[in-house]
């Protein structure tokens, strides 16, 4: 199957979404469950609790339990504000946000108190950028509101991308009106299909049946990144083991006994250890124990490494190498983390 397919669907009442290119699914998103964290983008109404001394923080009173907010100089108990969700919640942790709001939609960002259009400079055609300003910069009127067209509008019709954004600024006025009162939740963050409507770009087809995960392989797929160990491309096997502390990845060679098996599998596994996070939702620390090679060759491999997750959005640093000879790296929360459970 060539192309580019998001299908839709549901699992235990849950929304659900894959991105499926070629044939392979390389996104996956669910929504957690009734009682799970609040999804990130979700916006509050909050109350300063308590300030952190030295760390520089506030613990922060919600509807749905304690809040973090990072960097909160100046702010005093029982002050109100508005928060918006930045990831996942840990467990035993408070709601991880920010008083930065952002209103993203497909084409468009709304910043409020950061004003001016700016257009995405990977969209280089003139002709494109013109109409694009052209229509988008009679909404910006308000000089407290910023926006920033998106690279995704270069392949939509101008005035579709300006619809999008005057949606995106009558939310950020709407919220920007809800500054007083008691705390409360304001805005839910977007759901899994709404998800992979805004960041899955411009699909070749969408599956919105009930049950298209059965008949695109999508579940077969999933259920298969549970089994023991991810096949590597040379006959090698990627295992992901997430801890409470930290996910732990180890990389064996299986049969191959050839000089270069070490490298080739590591090179392999570095293609594909974004994906096999990616679908998994893991965040936090990650050490990976690679295969043993020669030292001369890690460099090559850090070069694998950074290719690859340049072309993943989610926010990765590549830490480097640890006494021990682990490769160590820190990815952000963005979703929570997927179980062979939530897919049975």
């Amino acid at each position: 199957m060539k192309g580019t397919l998001v299908a839709l669907d549901q699992i235990k009442g849950r929304a659900a979404a894959a991105l499926v290119i070629d044939g392979q699914v390389q996104d996956f998103l669910i929504d957690p469950s009734e009682d799970g964290p609040a999804l990130p983008g979700t916006i509050y109404r909050a109350t300063v609790d308590r300030l952190i001394k030295g760390q520089g923080g506030v613990f922060l009173k919600t509807p749905d339990g304690n809040a973090y907010l990072r960097g909160a100089k100046g702010r005093a108990p029982g002050e109100t504000m508005l928060v918006q969700v930045t990831g996942v919640t840990e467990p035993g942790k408070g709601i991880p946000v920010t008083d930065r709001l952002l209103f993203k939609s497909k084409f468009a960002i709304v910043t409020p108190d950061r004003p001016g259009l700016n257009i995405s400079r990977s969209i280089q055609d003139e002709d494109i950028r013109l109409a694009l300003r052209a229509a988008v910069e009679p909404l910006c009127e308000d000089d407290r509101m910023g926006v920033i067209i998106r690279s995704i509008a270069a392949e939509a019709d101008p005035l579709e991308v300006a619809e999008d954004t005057a949606e995106m600024l009558d939310l950020a006025h709407a919220m920007e009106a809800e500054r007083t009162g008691a705390p409360q939740l304001l805005f839910n963050g977007p759901d899994a299909h709404h998800m992979a409507w805004r960041e899955w770009g411009m699909p070749d087809d969408v599956e919105t049946e009930m049950g298209c995960f059965e008949h695109t392989g999508v579940l077969e797929q999933m259920e298969a990144i549970f089994a023991d160990g991810m096949a590597l491309a040379g006959g090698g096997t990627l295992f992901v083991e997430p801890t409470r502390a930290l996910v732990a990845v180890d990389v064996n060679t299986g049969a191959d006994g050839s000089p270069m098996a070490g490298l080739k599998t590591n090179i392999a596994a570095a293609r594909a250890l974004p994906r096999a996070l990616r679908l998994r939702g893991l965040g936090g620390q990650i050490v990976v124990d690679f295969a043993p090679m020669a030292k001369k060759d890690r460099k090559q491999l850090e070069q694998v490494l950074t290719a690859a997750f340049k072309k993943d959005t989610t926010e990765t640093n590549l830490v480097g190498w640890t006494t021990m000879g682990n490769f160590e790296l820190q990815r952000k929360r963005e979703r929570a983390p997927l179980f062979a459970h939530d897919l049975a």
